[in-house]
């Protein structure tokens, strides 16, 4: 019998496979209030308007005393202090300035642009790899490698670190998932952010030394109108953009080749016309967000969100996928229609914590569907449900088996 709790029933593994039922039974209500004195915030306006309150905090420090957050806090850590995206303005909106400056507009408006024939070359490679082979899984062979390639490249991160730093990231991972006070677990989440703080520190003290054309040697170097990122700040973002530039896009990548795997006229529509891909990844934002929910949120004050009000220093989480299944905000929201055209989700976030990396993924996505589609020959699902992490949060298949029967080559 599922228990009563709605936290206990969102962290049980056992709804990873279909959350969707489970959201839309929670949705009767805007604001949930949990036993654990979370409130959890499930229709789409409602979600909206508070990414846009200023009197919503992203700093657990904001917490009232004796709240249960269920996570590791960055407070059990004092060695490597909150990235940004824990932060509230304004010092989240220096550090967001320094760490945008050598990726995007206004001051590096084409370096992902120009990253565009490097990223399908990597996509290409991959999938050529699969040539002679009867089945592959998604994860191993192209949604993990391709965005663990990118980053690497765009920050500066040897390539040949990858399998060390992989370890380290999913014990930091793990502390972005609700879970019990366990002595034990923020132990090793806080002894696996140490190491990658210490690794990220290393790395950036050779890019400081030796300069290049990476992210991590701007970060290192830049001294804009602003001043530059200290030393501590340097290692924070850093982590942040290792973590956040790979983990999100392979549960994008990954998600969408099973969607697309469900809805054959989909899958063949992308194929014959690969100009569909920006639609086909907007509405996998909406239908299948890589990022399921918001869980480290608080109020400033207390708050009235639809006739519910939570009181100042309450834990909320917002329920991202479950507003982007609102009915009264999407017609039909359970539903995959690429060809939707209101399409304004909640897969990157809202307000002043909206995904800077959206640019990036949304072209790693569209890139890897893309190929995926047009040169696999008649690809199939082994197993329907696949096999689903354990997070909550950033949910996605652990591994997604494809049959298939060979390769089409040549330019598309």
């Amino acid at each position: 019998m599922p228990s009563s709790s709605p936290v206990q029933r969102i962290t049980d593994p056992a709804h990873r496979a279909d959350p969707y039922p489970l959201y839309a039974e929670l949705r009767r209500t805007p604001v949930v209030r949990d036993d654990s004195g979370i409130h959890l915030v499930t229709t789409y306006w409602e979600i909206r308007q508070l990414l846009g309150d200023p009197r919503i905090s992203s700093d657990a420090r904001n917490l009232a005393p004796g709240a249960k957050s269920l996570l590791a806090s960055d407070e059990d850590n004092p060695a490597l202090p909150p990235s940004f995206i824990r932060l509230d303005p304004p010092e989240h909106d220096r550090l967001r300035r320094l760490a945008t400056r050598p990726f995007g507009p206004p001051h590096s408006p084409r370096r992902i642009h120009d990253m565009r024939g490097e990223l399908a070359r990597t996509v290409t490679d991959l999938i050529d790899g699969l040539d002679g082979r009867g089945e592959f899984d998604v994860v191993d062979d192209v949604a993990y490698p391709f965005p663990v390639a990118v980053i690497c490249r765009l920050l500066g991160v040897p390539r040949e670190d990858e399998p060390h730093f992989r370890r380290m990231v999913d014990v930091v991972v793990a502390g972005i998932d609700p879970g019990e006070d366990d002595p034990e677990r923020r132990r090793t989440i806080q002894q696996g952010r140490l190491e990658l703080g210490q690794y990220m520190a290393e790395l950036i003290d050779k890019h400081r030394r030796a300069p290049g054309d990476d992210m991590l040697s701007a970060l290192a170097t830049d001294e804009g109108p602003e001043g530059s990122l200290s030393t501590i700040e340097q290692i924070s973002t850093s982590v942040l953009l290792l973590i956040a530039g790979h983990e999100t896009t392979v549960n994008l990548i990954t998600n969408g080749m099973l969607t697309l795997l469900r809805h054959p006229e989909a899958l063949a529509r992308l194929r014959q016309d690969p100009q569909t891909a920006p639609a086909v990844v907007e509405e996998l934002l909406r239908y299948e967000p890589p990022v399921q929910l918001l869980p480290q949120r608080t109020t400033l004050d207390d708050i009235d969100i639809a006739g519910t009000v939570i009181p100042k220093g309450a834990p909320v989480w917002l329920l991202l996928a479950s507003g982007n299944r609102d009915p009264h905000r999407f017609t039909d929201p359970d539903r995959f229609d690429p060809a939707r055209t209101d399409i304004q989700h909640l897969g990157f976030g809202f307000g002043v914590h909206h995904c800077f990396g959206a640019p990036l993924a949304r072209l790693e996505a569209q890139l890897a569907l893309t190929e995926l589609a047009r040169r696999l020959r008649a690809p199939r699902l082994i197993a329907d449900p696949p096999p689903y992490r354990p997070s909550p949060v950033l949910r996605g298949p652990r591994h997604l088996r494809v049959a298939f029967d060979g390769l089409d080559h040549g330019a598309p």
